[in-house]
């Protein structure tokens, strides 16, 4: 219901959006000179627009279009699937599905076999009694005809293979009917009606689609389902074995028998052909070959009922293959499963619900959240802040135990107590989680390379031996993919956070000092002598000439550094991490968690939008100039 209110207020979105686009286009008076930046300013209706497009992109090829609108399609499909399997293996023996018959495949495939058989005995060296072998491969070579001619097929047979023709028409007739299937007893029905009420609808629980027929048409396609199975059951029981096969078969088993019985242990090689002509003889045998037209009315039957059956679907033919874009409902054994976009592409409304659930700290993600709070005590952020060496260089020592085993607290003990943040104060809420740890890590590792990346970089910019003596340090290190440091870093730093938030301030470290430096030597030299004229002291041109104008470029920069960031942290967080992002990502791939993987993609998206989105409103603050002279 809440997936089709959604469906409709996004169509009304895009619409609504492109009718005031368009009205916009022609009633706006703006300067239309290509390439003018400020006709590139606003356009949220587009924004919606795209938004809503990949929102309903997601939601039809995830089927949850579908499943709002079709509830018990699914459930229909699957009873359709349950008859197309059914069918499968009868029409598995026809040309229906396959090129030919499957007995000709079988006699062609073993014919085959014993043609290769002749020739590696004819030509094997070593090999005695090739005569024996000969003989023995003509003997099974001649079980066929005993099975493909029509005289020699057994009259039960024929009347058993005629009993499920018929039972076939029968259902073909009786299938289209209104009173098909037949009422079940009182006591059946009542047992059928308490299961439905305990079978969970199609994506309650994500994965399984309802098996129980909850339609009459679905329990028209499950009674045919049924019955079609019983009929394959006895006709795949049934086999070809009439007496003239049998005594030719076991006249083959008891000269095998004999052969390898007589062997010696030298014979290894003769006792493997004696195996391998045993095995070539037991799958003629266990195969369903029979003369070809015996079958001819059954596989007519089939095709009738195919026809009938693919007729009575209705708009079942339409929902499949509108609404279920590439793929459909498949039934295989007991259970039904989604065969398409829904397996890989999880619906929203399964999505939301399982991310509602990892950010509840009683499920999580490995017993962490992906996103809540704790109350952490802020003397804990205060002992984090200060640096412990202010306790040790006071004068004094810190207190010694007594004889009586008590320590008594002095002045230097106590202001070690504060630096270390041993002490009470009062608590306020601190998020934490899987997103906070892999947010507060970029942003750490972003603020670090901004710090020492961007001076750096602008003293590179302006002095000849900075550029000199960091410039190769630098583009050493730069061209390497960080993944490859990832390894040396871990390995020195450990899989906590240091490791990564380090090797974050080296992918940053590296975009900010090109980016600040390009910015500083793009300075125009006339606004440099310009400054000077007017008496400007040198820390003043740089903080009101060069520094302005490597801004751009620093902020440019920034962007580019907070991609690449991101794409570092999730790969180290594969390689070696407890928690974050990447961390989620690696074990959901390891269990086809498709849900949690679409959720962290979407997570990192956001995150990476947050962040690209901040730097915009910094630029437009920061150098509203820009582009504009």
């Amino acid at each position: 219901m809440i997936t089709g209110i959604i469906t409709f207020l996004l169509i009304v979105a895009v619409i609504g959006s492109i009718l005031y686009g368009r009205r916009l286009i022609k009633t706006e008076r703006i300067d239309t000179v290509f390439g003018n930046p400020e006709r590139a300013l606003g356009g949220s209706h587009w924004v919606i627009v795209g938004t809503c497009f990949l929102m309903l992109s997601w939601l039809y090829y995830s089927w949850d279009i579908a499943k709002s609108f079709y509830p018990k399609s699914a459930n229909e499909l699957c009873q359709v699937g349950k008859v197309t399997d059914s069918l499968l293996s009868l029409k598995y023996l026809f040309p229906i599905e396959e090129r030919q018959h499957k007995s000709t495949d079988i006699i062609e495939r073993e014919n085959r076999n014993i043609k290769i058989y002749v020739n590696e005995i004819k030509n094997h060296p070593d090999l005695k009694d090739k005569d024996k072998f000969f003989n023995l491969l003509d003997k099974v070579q001649l079980t066929i005809p005993l099975l493909t001619s029509e005289k020699y097929l057994e009259t039960s047979s024929i009347n058993k293979i005629n009993d499920l023709t018929n039972r076939i028409r029968q259902l073909t007739v009786n299938f289209p009917k209104d009173s098909y299937p037949p009422p079940l007893s009182s006591e059946e029905e009542s047992k059928r009606i308490e299961a439905l009420k305990k079978q969970l609808g199609w994506g309650a629980t994500g994965e399984e689609v309802p098996t129980l027929p909850e339609t009459k048409k679905g329990l028209k396609f499950h009674t045919a389902a049924k019955e079609l199975n019983t009929i394959s059951d006895e006709f795949f029981a049934l086999r070809n074995h009439n007496p003239a096969y049998k005594a030719a078969m076991q006249e083959i088993k008891d000269e095998i028998r004999e052969y390898k019985n007589n062997l010696n242990e030298n014979q290894e090689l003769e006792g493997t052909y004696a195996k391998d002509i045993h095995k070539l003889a037991r799958r003629i045998e266990y195969a369903s070959i029979f003369p070809p037209k015996t079958l001819v009315n059954m596989e007519q039957a089939i095709i009738e009922f195919d026809k009938v059956q693919d007729e009575e679907k209705g708009n079942l033919n339409f929902i499949d293959s509108v609404f279920f874009p590439g793929g459909t409902i498949l039934s295989s054994g007991p259970t039904c499963s989604e065969d398409g976009p829904g397996r890989w592409l999880p619906k929203p409304s399964d999505t939301f619900r399982i991310f509602g659930d990892l950010l509840r700290p009683s499920v999580g993600f490995k017993y962490v959240p992906m996103l809540w709070y704790e109350m952490m005590d802020v003397s804990k952020i205060v002992g984090f802040i200060l640096p412990d060496w202010i306790a040790d260089i006071l004068p004094g020592k810190y207190p010694v135990h007594t004889s009586a085993g008590k320590v008594e607290p002095n002045f230097k003990s106590k202001v070690l107590d504060i630096v270390t943040g041993e002490f009470e104060l009062f608590k306020i809420p601190i998020p934490y989680g899987h997103i906070w740890d892999s947010f507060l890590r970029v942003f750490l590792g972003l603020s670090l390379g901004i710090i020492f990346g961007v001076p750096l970089g602008i003293f590179m910019g302006l002095n000849r031996f900075a550029k000199g003596f960091f410039d190769p340090l630098v583009e050493l290190y730069r061209p390497v993919p960080p993944l490859a440091w990832a390894p040396l870093i871990i390995t020195v730093f450990g899989i906590d956070n240091v490791g990564k938030v380090f090797l974050l301030f080296m992918v940053s470290f590296s975009i900010m000092i090109i980016s600040a430096r390009a910015g500083a030597s793009g300075t125009q030299l006339s606004k440099i002598h310009a400054a000077h004229s007017l008496g400007a002291s040198r820390w003043q041109i740089l903080r009101h000439v060069i520094f302005p104008n490597s801004l751009p470029e620093i902020l440019t920069g920034i962007r580019v550094a907070v991609g690449m960031c991101w794409g570092t942290l999730v790969a180290a967080e594969f390689l070696a991490g407890t928690t974050g992002i990447g961390f989620v990502e690696n074990v959901a791939r390891k269990y086809m968690q498709y849900e949690v993987i679409w959720i962290t993609i979407f997570v990192m998206g956001m995150l990476g939008l947050l962040f690209d989105v901040t730097i915009r409103k910094i630029i437009d603050k920061t150098i509203p100039w820009r582009g504009k002279g």
